[in-house]
């Protein structure tokens, strides 16, 4: 759709800045406020195109699991321009405390007849002495939440800020991570230019660093390489295939999801 009140969309081509040219239109960045609050994220439009998912058979890091390459086609999104933060995150965890005071209290308690209009919250972080210990800046990303929290935390914020919000798929993060490059790193092969656009062991004194204070790639994302790992959509699974295929998201159950 391309209504012309929807985030992110707009009719006329843009004179400058980061655009993707669609059907009826043109995605561009935009930021968005959980209402409520003064708190803001911004989207970053990223185009469609096909990559060769995996890596090399050649690359010294290669994962067994990880090969061979194959095409894969990813339609236009959108991505947050950095990790989801603190700031964010927290505001989502207050539900947590609203529930636990409720049913400390014996009160509005999910049974037969009303769980059909149970609302979830979020789960408590599985190791809040780990995260709190590496930091809780606002500016610092969220971390140690399950993959199902992280999902919640996406649904809620469709609720909220309207419009529809989720994880990425496998193949969609990887691709956003390449930034149509075809190099070991989306800015080259150079080792010595890590510095300048990841936070990794040799800079980031073992804890989670700011967002967006390392360069970006050349599609506008910050921290696609280090600081902390991110949850995908998928659950895991050794093998996605190896011939052409439109966003492969894996297995349809699994033991483990996709970091």
């Amino acid at each position: 759709a391309t209504g012309e009140n929807e985030p992110g969309i707009v009719k006329e081509k843009p004179a400058s800045g980061r655009f993707v040219e669609i059907e009826g239109g043109y995605m561009v960045p935009y930021t968005a406020t959980i209402p409520g609050t003064e708190i803001q994220f911004e989207m970053i439009p990223v185009p469609g195109g096909k990559f060769m998912m995996g890596s090399p058979e050649d690359e010294d890091d290669r994962r067994d699991d990880e090969g061979p390459q194959f095409e894969v086609s990813v339609e236009p999104f959108w991505m947050g321009k950095h990790e989801v933060t603190w700031l964010e995150y927290k505001k989502y965890m207050q539900l947590d405390k609203v529930f636990k005071a409720l049913n400390g209290k014996g009160l509005r308690k999910v049974d037969g007849d009303n769980e059909i209009d149970a609302v979830t919250a979020p789960s408590s972080l599985y190791d809040a002495s780990f995260t709190y210990s590496a930091g809780e800046a606002d500016d610092q990303p969220a971390a140690t939440m399950t993959q199902f929290a992280a999902k919640q935390y996406t649904k809620w914020l469709s609720l909220m800020a309207g419009g529809f919000y989720r994880l990425p798929t496998e193949a969609e993060w990887e691709y956003a991570c390449r930034a149509g490059t075809q190099t070991r790193w989306s800015f080259g092969d150079d080792e010595t230019e890590l510095g300048r656009y990841a936070w990794f062991n040799g800079n980031s004194e073992g804890k989670p660093q700011l967002v967006g204070s390392k360069e970006p790639n050349p599609w506008g994302l910050h921290d696609m390489h280090g600081n902390v790992w991110e949850w995908c959509l998928d659950w895991y699974t050794s093998d996605l295939g190896s011939s052409a295929v439109t966003n492969p998201q894996g297995a349809a159950s699994g033991s483990f999801r996709v970091l």
